[in-house]
């Protein structure tokens, strides 16, 4: 888990994807349309993404992707992401992370 933690720890937001996935293509427009600055890993195209793959799942991913974390934890998937823009909880995250600024 050393891989994926640290990566997700080097940027604001930092998103684990695959490039055939849908859900992690509306993950990456939502939090764009923030104007987010983003850090995604396309595992499917990454040297090392069969690793990071094994990493998330072992950090409870299931399914691996998207996997999202925002200020150095790990925030969850689609769902855990919707919820908070619904909940109007995801923009305040954002600016906590320094992701964002208004």
């Amino acid at each position: 888990m050393a891989l994926v933690t640290r990566l997700g720890s080097e940027y604001p937001v930092v998103i684990f994807s695959k490039s055939s996935c849908s859900m992690s293509h509306s993950i990456k427009t939502l939090l764009s349309s923030f104007g987010a600055n983003l850090r995604i890993y396309e595992i499917d195209e990454e040297s090392n993404g069969q690793q990071m793959e094994m990493e998330l799942k072992a950090l409870g991913r299931k399914p691996s992707v998207p996997a999202v974390f925002i200020g150095q934890k790990l925030i969850g998937g689609s769902n855990e992401i919707f919820s908070l823009h619904l909940k109007g909880k995801l923009v305040p995250l954002l600016l906590n992370a320094n992701a964002i600024w208004l």
